[in-house]
């Protein structure tokens, strides 16, 4: 499973961040590791240094023979997004995983 970071200008793209990221998303997926080729991570900062309940993480995982799903997290600081927007996932694929298992 490749895990790619993207970020918007607001957001600095550090090493720290990108491997806490890339730990959370292991750790929320690795169950569904066999099933997924890539996640992609798009981080941004809706309202730059207004503040606010304003940073978005959106996680897309690329699914073998299957279209891409995807979520989207808001939260007041970026790890809140990410752990969301991770849990989100792990629900989503739980439930179309699932799903192709019961047919």
């Amino acid at each position: 499973m490749k895990i790619q970071i993207n970020t918007d200008s607001n957001i600095e793209g550090s090493e720290e961040l990108a491997q806490q990221t890339q730990a959370v998303v292991e750790s929320a997926l690795e169950r569904f590791a066999e099933h997924i080729t890539r996640v992609e991570v798009h981080l941004s900062d809706e309202n730059g240094d207004k503040g606010g309940t304003d940073k978005r993480c959106v996680m897309e995982a690329r699914l073998e023979g299957m279209q891409p799903v995807a979520v989207t997290d808001q939260a007041e600081n970026m790890e809140q997004a990410i752990n969301g927007a991770a849990d989100k996932l792990e629900r989503l694929l739980d439930h179309e995983l699932g799903r192709l298992s019961d047919r």
